[in-house]
């Protein structure tokens, strides 16, 4: 392994940094949801008179459409004692030494400050409710390529964000969607015009600082025709007395011949539970390869959505999840199938441990005249003891005879042999665990870019480097 990237892969557990403080707040909005709270947070952040409105509907679709019966482990989210915006007591800046120290240690522990030097073409830290730091490297500006705060975006290229924005991922699609649209505060946006391809990955860092608050990061990126960008989104947070709430979303544009490598890296603490919306379009001959990497939180409900509505539109989705402990991971994928000769291919690795609940649920449509598309699900899962459980509920919807759908689903136990062998020759039974889980989700690794491979390797490992594998 490269040196740098070795060092910068060493990092501690986020959650296990002792001395850290959380930063200092400048503003704090407490009280029960309400629509003068989401006004609020619009003046706050200088909003045009579109995105107030927009807010304001998807309030009321919010306080309308029902919470999903099917959601386990969240019976003490109460989203009246959670504050909704938390502006911390940071100017923004394009100087990372000019952050505050709190969180500039932060970084450093986590080796975040190295790879903005060595590795990434432009970086983004997103801290409670607002993006305090965004720079980008001279490849992007030259290229033209646009990274930026959203809320900066809005104002500054307000026509393109309209056109997109609430536009791949849909506000009313459910309760949580529409919160989020009602209350979305800091996040990313990336343009990548026609034809620039850049090698070297962009990421987007989001912090939660304290417990009992909830964030509501937006992210949109827009591959234009024949473009090409990787984009990585790590998550973090400290250990809390008690819980706080993430409910961001993504939004992925894929223009014609535009190829897109998307990578998420959840790493919550055990106090977050966590949803996500994330949601791509993918036009004629486009290409998204998404990894979703969940390691940590309480509680997480994630399922990546692709919409293949172009002829040729491929997606890839690899999915990792760890539950390690009595937590729950609720993941899976959504493939639409809506145009001729698609392809979509999506690969679920689930461990389960120490009394885990991983869940697979996925969804394949296939519409009618979407011609010779074809798709394949594999779900594998892992179970290290007696007391964890995985759960595999696919539903395919196929309307188009020449279409070719599969599905293959495999459970299996750890071998005590093999765990028995390892720790013969001297290896911790955390350390033996972790490299039987690295050999099962070798396929999936070997599949990654190098420096995403490292880390996930990385965080396996650290989650299981204590005896009895708890993290």
């Amino acid at each position: 392994m490269n040196s740098d990237i070795k060092e910068i892969l060493n990092a501690e557990k986020p959650w296990e940094i002792e001395g850290w403080l959380p930063p200092p707040k400048e503003i704090i909005i407490e009280g029960e949801l309400s629509e003068s709270i989401v006004r609020e947070i619009s003046r706050l952040k200088d909003e045009p008179e579109w995105m107030l409105r927009l807010r304001l509907r998807a309030f009321e679709l919010f306080k309308k459409l029902p919470t999903p019966n099917w959601l386990r482990g969240i019976d003490e989210l109460n989203l009246n004692e959670l504050s909704p915006y938390i502006k911390p007591a940071a100017e923004k800046t394009t100087e990372i030494e000019k952050l505050p120290k709190e969180i500039l240690d932060y970084y450093k522990r986590l080796g975040i400050t190295e790879a903005q030097a060595k590795i990434l073409a432009g970086l983004a830290g997103i801290v409670d409710s607002e993006t305090i730091y965004h720079k980008a490297k001279e490849i992007l500006t030259k290229k033209g390529v646009i990274f930026m705060g959203m809320s900066e975006a809005i104002k500054r290229y307000p026509n393109l964000v309209k056109k997109y924005f609430s536009k791949v991922y849909p506000i009313p699609d459910h309760k949580f969607s529409a919160l989020h649209y009602a209350l979305w505060s800091g996040g990313s946006f990336v343009y990548v015009p026609p034809g620039v391809r850049i090698p070297q990955p962009l990421e987007s860092f989001l912090l939660i600082t304290s417990e009992l608050e909830s964030q509501y990061e937006h992210t949109m990126l827009i591959a234009d025709k024949g473009s090409y960008i990787n984009f990585i989104e790590g998550c973090t947070a400290p250990i809390f007395p008690k819980y706080s709430f993430h409910d961001g979303a993504v939004e992925v544009y894929i223009h014609e011949d535009a190829h897109v490598k998307f990578t998420t890296m959840q790493n919550w603490s055990r106090q977050i539970i966590n949803f996500n919306n994330k949601r791509v379009i993918v036009e004629k001959n486009g290409y998204l390869e998404w990894l979703e990497g969940a390691i940590g939180s309480k509680v997480s409900y994630v399922y990546p959505t692709a919409i293949l509505r172009g002829e040729n539109a491929k997606a890839s989705m690899l999915i990792v999840s760890i539950s390690n402990g009595p937590y729950i991971k609720d993941s899976g994928s959504k493939i639409f199938h809506m145009a001729p000769n698609t392809a979509s291919r999506v690969v679920s690795k689930s461990i389960s441990a120490n009394g885990g609940i991983s869940i697979y649920r996925g969804l394949i449509y296939v519409s009618k005249n979407a011609k010779n598309a074809k798709s394949h699900v594999q779900c594998d899962s892992l179970l290290l003891d007696e007391k964890s459980v995985a759960i595999t509920i696919p539903h395919n919807q196929v309307y188009e005879d020449t279409a070719i759908v599969t599905h293959e689903a495999t459970a299996g136990k750890l071998g005590d042999e093999q765990l028995f062998y390892l720790m013969s020759r001297g290896l911790s039974e955390g350390e033996s665990k972790s490299l039987l889980i690295l050999g099962f989700v070798d396929d999936v690794i070997k599949q990654l870019p190098f420096e995403m491979a490292n880390i996930l390797n990385k965080a396996i490992q650290l989650e299981f480097e204590k005896v009895g594998g708890v993290g």
